[in-house]
């Protein structure tokens, strides 16, 4: 009989333990969800920041390269002629 009271009492001091595991586990699985939450909501920021980020970017390559040093104007200059040059071409198949 000591023998089966010795085996409840290791299967209850067990079962409790396991409880209070289980308990800490479901503890720290909220903490970590809220964690990764956080971290998914800081992650929409920093997407939403890049893309900002990248249009000042694009804006700025753009005012850098009308306003910007000489070879910049001059290469601009050769591209906008290169595009007057393919206008004329297309002006002159059409009237014909």
């Amino acid at each position: 009989m000591d023998n089966l009271y010795q085996k409840v009492s290791t299967l209850d001091g067990k079962l409790t333990k396991l409880l209070s595991q289980y308990s800490d586990l479901q503890e720290q699985n909220k903490k970590l969800l809220q964690q990764n939450n956080n971290f998914e909501q800081q992650l929409v920021q920093k997407h939403q920041q890049f893309n900002d980020l990248e249009s000042k970017f694009e804006s700025l390559r753009v005012a850098n390269a009308m306003v910007g040093s000489k070879e910049d104007k001059h290469i601009t200059k050769l591209k906008i002629n290169t595009l007057i040059r393919e206008i004329d071409k297309c002006i002159v198949q059409l009237s014909d």
